[in-house]
């Protein structure tokens, strides 16, 4: 049995190593990923006009640019800007009547300056480039997807790493098995012999590394699952064990890409709609952001202080959504209520990303990326140790029965 499992595991590590190597490196980089991006790129992110004393409103400025440049909608935006800094928004192309597809805009980010409301930068998020400007939005896409293309509207990508993490899941169980061949000889599945030459640590690293940080690489595949196949898998897989509630986008069919759902309803009309349900379930966060996803004919508004969109701590922030057409509230997201289903999915990316505990999470998330990095690498080492050992052994037998040892 153990001799079987030993072979699935070498097999099933050779096929996720040099996936996990790369998703444990750029997610060891994405964790900082806002502070690494603002330090690359202040030309983004911090206004040429400084502190201003009498900054513009941010839905006014998305008006001024939308009004700008027709050929665009802006799709996010925060409700409030950081002293100094710009008013980051994501854009979308609009349809171009005389072809029917959308508009080539070239970029799908926009900054602009609060005082002024021009436009200080622009950039396409997630373009396959290592320049400054898209380094990190570059490495952020190459952890979930490796910037495979999607076959229609297969995100193909999305599957490969999903499925990835599916055969990590399985793995990290018959690793830790495999990790213990002893009762007896259990201490020596969490030892680094570090005086007996590299062979040995390198055995260790793998073997006694994957055992003290067991628990959290399988909560890294699971959420990684999550992430990646979160309707497809994860979803169905938690039903059988609780209820879990249908979020309105996965309860619509979204349009083509090139026939979104014109919204009747302004931001503003939609942000007052939120508002009004907020204050009434008694939120004392105000609405910080706010995006329209045109292939579902929803608006949705988050609840969070200002600068805090990137929800530091706990299950992360509340959304409610509305549909842009009717001004009907069709639900939301409420972080720490539901079914134990709902709360499970609603952990799945604070978990991911640390975030759940904040700074201390972020930093032992970043750790653990370089340790899937590592753990893939000695991995490796000792398959190919194996392999070359088994090849000299071949070749030494050949040699032994040509030369007549065998008689």
């Amino acid at each position: 049995m153990r001799s079987v499992l030993a072979l699935l595991h070498r097999w099933a590590g050779l096929l996720i190593a040099l996936f996990l190597f790369v998703a444990g490196l750029t997610g060891s980089v994405i964790s900082w990923d806002h502070e690494l991006d603002e330090w690359l790129n202040p030309q983004l992110f911090e206004a040429r006009s400084g502190v201003s004393p009498a900054p513009l409103e941010p839905l006014e400025m998305a008006r001024r640019l939308e009004a700008a440049d027709p050929r665009l909608r802006v799709g996010y935006m925060p409700l409030a800007i950081e002293p100094g800094h710009t008013l980051g928004v994501s854009v979308e192309a609009r349809v171009d009547p005389a072809t029917g597809k959308p508009f080539e805009l070239g970029f799908n980010q926009v900054a602009l300056d609060p005082a002024t409301g021009e436009v200080q930068g622009t950039r396409e998020w997630g373009a396959i480039s290592l320049s400054r400007e898209n380094l990190l939005p570059f490495l952020y896409k190459l952890h979930y997807s490796l910037h495979i293309p999607d076959v229609g509207a297969v995100e193909l990508g999305m599957w490969v790493m999903g499925v990835i993490s599916v055969v990590w899941i399985l793995d990290c169980f018959i690793a830790l098995w495999i990790s213990f061949p002893s009762l007896k000889g259990w201490r020596k599945s969490f030892a680094f012999r570090t005086r007996h030459g590299w062979p040995k640590l390198n055995f260790d690293l793998h073997r006694s590394g994957g055992v003290w940080v067991w628990a959290l690489l399988l909560m890294l595949a699971i959420t990684s699952v999550s992430m990646n196949l979160g309707r497809e898998v994860m979803m169905p897989v938690v039903s059988l064990f609780s209820s879990v509630t249908p979020t309105p986008f996965e309860l619509r069919q979204p349009t083509p890409l090139h026939a979104p759902i014109e919204p009747v309803l302004s931001r503003e009309q939609a942000i007052e709609q939120a508002q009004a349900e907020a204050t009434r379930r008694g939120w004392t966060r105000p609405a910080g952001g706010v995006f329209h996803a045109g292939r579902y004919g929803l608006y949705g508004v988050g609840f969070f202080w200002p600068g805090q969109d990137h929800a530091d701590g706990g299950l992360g922030n509340a959304w409610l959504y509305v549909d842009g057409r009717s001004g009907e509230l069709v639900g939301g997201r409420f972080p720490g209520e539901g079914t134990a289903g709902d709360i499970f999915m609603q952990a799945q990316f604070p978990l991911h990303s640390g975030r759940i505990l904040g700074l201390p999470g972020r930093i032992l998330i970043s750790l653990m990326g370089l340790v899937v990095a590592m753990l893939s690498v000695t991995g490796v080492v000792i398959w190919a140790r194996k392999r070359r050992s088994r090849g000299f052994a071949v070749r030494a037998l050949l040699s032994y029965g040509s030369s007549g040892g065998a008689r």
